[in-house]
């Protein structure tokens, strides 16, 4: 019978009566719509609003607003927060939907994805039914070798995982705040406990509301110091910690704690307060908008540029908390807003897989004026899922005990994993290819026409992005923010002449061979490579940490004095070609970056020369349009498919060439002849996968090419 009653009493505590709940806000119904309409504009790519990802911080703010209001709703009527209750309550508002679009994009993975995007679609799934799609992103930023991949259509559940991991912690610390807020009173509900001269102590003078804003601004305070400095040496790790966003939401909870007698003073009815807070509501909109309009890919974000958006929606919500009302109220209040806002979390649910699956669906990309459409589109699923699942879910008088609502919960999560675990089994796979049959270059000599099927391959596709090779193995990439290479030495370790191989990613994807190279000579060969560096003598734009790349340049002057030291007969210099070239703070233009590249790599090769060994260039190598491994793995019945065209795969400017071309005594290596033939550049040659994630060659494929390099290198003792 307790439990029974217990029950009842938690029913009726989730009925939608008003009186129970912080006052209804329309205008933060319509400026939930707001927030949408920046993302969507965002994901649409139209060009006037680069900064629409703020749309995100927008949602973030009003959450915490409105989070932190149901808790202290409860903790001041009741003393008290039922956890149980409630997580009960987010489980049936959110998970329902999230699942039942995670379901579908698993389903559309099968429909229109090669096996191995689809295998990659199942484990963002179990990410997303688990909220940790944010690490998973954060870990991507810091993965060079994910720089390239495609887009996951359940990436933009990240900003849900963030959110789920506050609406998690934050109770907790609320409990806590209660605990030793009853401690100082005694027991909850009699008069504060009082100091020796009969007054109240020092921290009964702070009531519930006070000691939550101490902690709460604490844990803000610390989230945005953290959010500046991450950002600005991991750009792309802190826009998805939730470490890092933990301030957004903070400062929606600090407007929460705010007393309404304070706002009415603030804001009263009177014509002043109506001016006050029709101003402050403008003001705030604007910063949100012109966050919108001018922060782009390359603003520190969260922090500290994400102080503008957020202060400025925390002004809108501010604006409207007093009894004033005010005319940005109103605009937001308007019916169309107010449903969108409604919507708005289906919408943004439904959007992006919209906008990853429809250019799939209809097999070409589509312009900005089409994705607005498709973006625009997703509200009609989005309007369903809120119509059939969030409402009946949310409202359903049977599902309102706590324990019933936890279920559903568990329910939808152990769904989801589930169809993702049945969607990677199932997708199919291929057999790997043995030494002989993996042929590699020297099929593409022998064979009039491209592979065209294949019923084995090496690598496989799935374990294509780590066929890296031993020197990557090793750690002999030097990582992003590391300033020197370790020893690295390979071949005839014992050899009296060295060969150094100096350069990025693309000049280390040539140790496979030059290893086999340089023991058959009896050379010793020294890898001094860095991951996203060139070698020319420029400053470059990491897009992996979102900054200057300060650590290429220090770790190039350390490599060119290791170099010196070294005393190489031979080196063998390599990069990227396509770099984003800074100067003054600003980042160049595509042709004047590779002017400036070209620049420096000249006055590299000058000082290499200077050492009195040979010098040798390698050009770069063709860029595949897209992700090779994953489309071979749904192609092996048609491998051309996955082949494009000579003028496809060198549409960039040749630095390396050009830079080259400046000097008589440097030799170029060209791997064109053995990537690509009569205009074509296959992606499968002699049963082995040819790039294994962007423009990186496979370890499998380089070593077939063993003998072609070791033709173009000249002899040295």
């Amino acid at each position: 019978m307790r439990i029974e009653r217990e029950q009842q009493e938690a029913a009726r505590e989730d009925e939608p009566d008003e009186r129970r709940r912080p006052a209804f806000r329309p205008d933060v119904e319509g400026l939930r719509a707001v927030a949408l309409g920046l993302v969507l504009l965002y994901h649409a790519g139209v060009p006037w609003f680069p900064g629409g990802y703020v749309g995100v911080d927008v949602f973030f703010v009003v959450s915490g607003f409105l989070i932190t209001g149901l808790l202290l709703s409860g903790a001041e009527r009741h003393g008290a927060v039922s956890l149980l209750r409630f997580y009960g309550r987010r489980a049936r508002r959110l998970l329902p939907a999230a699942a039942v679009v995670v379901l579908a994009v698993c389903l559309a993975a099968v429909q229109w994805m090669p096996p191995l995007e689809r295998r990659n679609v199942a484990a963002d799934a179990v990410g997303a039914a688990l909220y940790v799609t944010n690490w998973q992103q954060a870990g991507r930023a810091v993965d060079y070798s994910a720089a390239d991949a495609e887009a996951s259509p359940l990436q933009h559940y990240w900003s849900l995982a963030v959110e789920e991991q506050f609406y998690l912690a934050w109770p907790l610390l609320v409990l806590a705040v209660l605990w030793t807020f009853r401690k100082v009173r005694g027991g909850g509900t009699g008069p504060a406990r009082t100091g020796g001269d009969g007054r109240p102590s020092l921290l009964g003078r702070f009531g519930l509301r006070a000691r939550l804003a101490v902690a709460l601004g604490a844990l803000a305070a610390v989230s945005f110091v953290h959010a500046v400095r991450l950002s600005a040496e991991e750009g792309g790790v802190a826009y998805f910690s939730t470490f890092t966003r933990g301030w957004e939401l903070a400062v929606g909870g600090l407007l929460a704690l705010v007393p309404a007698a304070a706002w009415r003073r603030a804001l009263p009815a009177a014509r002043t307060g109506a001016l006050a807070a029709g101003a402050l509501a403008a003001a705030g909109l604007a910063a949100v908008a012109y966050a919108g309009l001018r922060f782009d890919d390359a603003t520190r974000f969260p922090g500290p540029w994400g102080l503008l958006p957020v202060l400025g929606t925390a002004a809108v919500i501010a604006a409207g908390c007093g009894l004033a009302a005010h005319p940005v109220a109103r605009l937001l209040s308007v019916p169309p807003l107010r449903y969108a806002g409604r919507i708005s979390y289906s919408w943004y649910l439904w959007h992006w897989p919209a906008v990853v699956f429809v250019p799939l669906a209809l097999d070409r990309e589509l312009s900005v004026r089409w994705m607005l459409v498709v973006v625009a589109a997703a509200a009609l699923p989005a309007a369903l899922t809120h119509r059939l699942v969030e409402e009946p879910v949310r409202r359903a008088r049977v599902l309102l005990p706590t324990p019933r609502a936890l279920a559903v919960g568990a329910a939808c999560t152990a769904a989801t994993v589930l169809v993702a675990a049945g969607s990677w089994i199932s997708a199919p796979t291929i057999a790997l290819a043995t030494a002989e049959q993996a042929r590699g270059a020297a099929a593409l000599a022998d064979e009039d026409q491209p592979q065209r099927t294949a019923k084995a391959l090496r690598p496989l596709p799935e374990k294509a992005t780590d066929d890296r090779g031993k020197v990557h193995d090793d750690g002999c990439l030097a990582g992003q923010q590391e300033t020197e290479s370790g020893d690295c030495a390979y071949g005839n370790t014992g050899g009296s002449d060295t060969v150094v191989l100096f350069g990025d990613s693309h000049a280390m994807q040539y140790s496979p061979a030059l290893e086999k190279i340089t023991e058959r000579r009896g050379l010793r060969l020294v890898t001094l490579t860095k991951s996203a560096c060139t070698p020319a003598q420029v400053t470059v734009f990491n897009n992996q940490l979102q900054r200057t790349y300060t650590e290429c340049d220090e770790w190039r002057d350390n490599a060119l004095d290791r170099i010196e030291d070294e005393r190489p007969a031979l080196i063998i210099t390599g990069t990227q070609d396509v770099k984003t070239v800074v100067e003054d703070g600003k980042r160049l233009s595509g042709k004047e970056s590779a002017k400036a590249h070209q620049k420096g790599y000249e006055e590299t090769m000058d000082d290499l020369l200077g050492t009195g060994a040979t010098v040798l260039t390698l050009a770069d190598n063709p860029y595949p349009p897209e992700d090779i491994p994953s489309c071979v793995s749904g192609a092996v019945r048609d491998l051309e498919d996955c082949a494009f065209s000579e003028a496809d795969g060198y549409g960039y400017e040749p630095v390396s060439a050009r830079a080259n071309a400046k000097f008589d005594e440097v030799a170029l290596i060209d791997p064109k002849p053995v990537m690509c033939k009569d205009g074509t550049c296959p992606a499968v040659i002699g049963n082995v996968i040819v790039y294994r994630n962007g423009a990186h060659i496979t370890a499998s494929y380089m070593e077939t090419l063993t003998d072609w390099l070791d033709s173009q290198l000249p002899r040295v003792t």
